[in-house]
């Protein structure tokens, strides 16, 4: 079942390649300048930057990590008052098992992350959205420590896909479309005042990768 679900989501991505633009299949690089960095204030203590485009070639980027990743579907999540099959494919990469990062790219955005907005950034999540079926409820990023204002930084590869935020305990959310190699990061207090939400879309769509640096 695993190899069947692979080769679709590679089929899915070849497909993006015949359709993809410039930007996405260019062999990779990113902005180690930031220029583009635009920064949001969500309220007074909680802040969002959004770099589109900030990685280029992140089709092929994409590509390599389904080829190189151990993606797994969790089973027996606790989705509001349901125990369900996590509707999206995952793995997980941390600077304290003491193996190197699945690809030399990773490490290099990481360690450039990392001194840009002065975090450690000792973990890495990846979570695949094959299509538009899959998809992530409302949640804040949780640490296995307590940290005051955690930073993540997110770096999205593929076909974009809305990404919506809103205060805690309800209230008007707000939306970017996250693709093609766009660099966004929740900082502040965004984790303890805001969650987040990618969600299900109907319309046709290929599949996408966040890539998540996080202090763990």
């Amino acid at each position: 079942m695993a190899a069947l679900t692979t080769r679709r989501i590679r089929a899915n991505i070849e497909r993006m390649f015949r359709q993809g633009t410039l930007f996405g299949v260019c062999a990779p690089e990113f902005d180690t300048a930031f220029a583009e960095v635009r920064r949001e204030n969500l309220d007074p203590t909680s802040w969002v930057d959004h770099a589109p485009r900030w990685l280029r070639g992140s089709d092929q980027l994409l590509d390599e990590l389904v080829a190189v990743l151990p993606l797994r579907q969790r089973t027996g999540v606790r989705m509001y008052d349901r125990i369900v099959d996590e509707p999206r494919l995952t793995a997980w990469w941390q600077e304290q098992h003491e193996r190197p990062e699945p690809l030399p790219m990773l490490r290099d955005m990481r360690l450039v992350l990392a001194e840009h907005y002065s975090e450690p950034f000792d973990s890495i999540g990846f979570n695949l959205y094959r299509d538009g079926n899959d998809s992530v409820a409302w949640h804040s990023d949780r640490h296995a420590k307590v940290v005051t204002n955690p930073v993540v930084a997110i770096v999205s590869l593929g076909a974009p896909r809305p990404f919506r935020m809103r205060p805690k305990g309800g209230g008007r959310s707000r939306v970017w479309e996250l693709g093609d190699g766009d660099l966004f990061v929740m900082g502040g207090a965004s984790q303890h005042d805001w969650e987040h939400t990618v969600p299900k879309v109907r319309v046709t769509t290929g599949p996408r990768m966040s890539i998540s640096f996080r202090s763990w």
